[in-house]
């Protein structure tokens, strides 16, 4: 599966994913201005097409600052790990394949939230289900 941007079709792609049984859904929070950001992008491709049944978004913090909000980002890449709409990973992330595909596989299993993350990020599924482009 291709990773998904900021437009109708994957919002619409979306929907489907915020119940409990869905499979995950993967945001990468980046910037255009980020140098590893852009590097990391091959890998996050990479990492779509070998996770099928999962959903990678690229959100980009400040051209989709309407869904992204007031987010803090601290550094990039920082990823969000949705299963429904419960939020299971958010943080940086070491820009390198293996060490996120480590992370995707054992967040296939979680079933406890990231109780430690704030609320503008568990509110992305909302803001991605309002959003109207």
């Amino acid at each position: 599966m291709a990773v998904a941007t900021l437009t109708q079709e994957a919002v619409a792609d979306l929907a489907t994913r915020w119940t409990a049984q869905s499979p995950l859904v993967v945001i990468a929070l980046c910037a255009a201005w980020c140098t590893t950001c852009g590097e990391f992008r091959r890998a996050f491709e990479r990492l779509a097409a070998a996770n099928g049944d999962a959903m990678f978004v690229w959100l980009d913090v400040e051209d989709d600052a309407a869904v992204c909000g007031d987010i803090d980002i601290v550094n990039f890449p920082t990823l969000a790990i949705f299963r429904g709409e419960s939020l299971l990973h958010y943080g940086v992330s070491l820009p390198a394949e293996g060490n996120v595909a480590r992370l995707i596989a054992e967040m296939r299993t979680r079933t406890s939230e990231d109780a430690a993350a704030p609320e503008q990020v568990r509110e992305l599924p909302r803001s991605l289900r309002e959003w109207k482009g």
